[in-house]
């Protein structure tokens, strides 16, 4: 079992930053790859960013490449997302998610299926 828990979420004006953080509570955190989704309201969840275990490959979506930056500290067991520039099309509920299936995994997955743990979700709401 992996608990996650996002922290970091709030209400901010456009061009302004928010940083994200997600806490893992299995120790194996530091062999999975991870990943940031997030849904808003009437549409389906997306991806934003994922980074592999050791904190070297990364991918974002286009929409927010750029702006946000993924990376983990594996010595905190916590994985982070700075978002700098924030649009009122990122406001959203953000995920975070575990990819525990898959140890050491080099490239991160960048679809919601290939994550079977999910954090609670933490509200980015960024006004215009």
């Amino acid at each position: 079992q992996v608990q996650l828990v996002e922290s970091g979420g709030g209400l901010v004006q456009a061009g302004g930053s928010l940083r994200l953080s997600c806490a893992a509570s299995r120790r194996t955190f530091s062999r999975n790859a991870m990943g940031w989704f997030r849904q808003a309201p009437g549409k389906e969840r997306e991806f934003v960013a994922a980074i592999n275990w050791s904190g070297i490959k990364a991918y974002h979506a286009d929409s927010v490449k750029g702006r946000f930056t993924i990376s983990r500290d594996n010595t905190k067991n916590t994985l982070y997302l700075q978002m700098n520039g924030l649009k009122a099309e990122d406001t959203a509920v953000y995920y975070c998610a575990a990819d525990s299936a898959h140890d050491l995994r080099w490239d991160p997955a960048v679809v919601l299926e290939a994550y079977d743990y999910w954090g609670q979700g933490t509200q980015v709401t960024v006004s215009s």
